[in-house]
């Protein structure tokens, strides 16, 4: 736990807590809402076969990162998670997505 508060610059058990707690509310909460919007684009197991997952992954992905941020607000650890998004993004080749003064 110590390095990890290390790398994530946290300086409480509890903010770490609470980032975990956020990491699985999110989690779960992206999942979950796929499932609905699966649906309503008419994306099937069986339209798609074994393309099903990957097809989700990619949807769950976008409400993920959204969530990530809007949870983390609410658990009062917005600036902790916006670092985290903008870091994730810029590793995945994905910060041309940030805004322009977004450091």
């Amino acid at each position: 736990m110590k390095k990890l508060k290390e790398r994530w610059n946290v300086s409480s058990n509890f903010q770490l807590t609470v980032i975990f707690i956020v990491f699985a509310l999110t989690g779960s909460a992206s999942a979950w809402l796929s499932k609905p919007l699966c649906e309503a684009l008419g994306i099937s197991k069986a339209l798609l076969l074994h393309w099903y997952t990957p097809v989700r992954l990619l949807i769950i992905f976008p409400i993920y990162q959204v969530l990530l941020v809007t949870i983390g607000f609410l658990f009062g650890q917005f600036n902790f998670f916006w670092n985290f998004e903008k870091k994730m993004l810029r590793h995945l080749k994905l910060g041309f997505l940030l805004p322009k003064d977004s450091n």
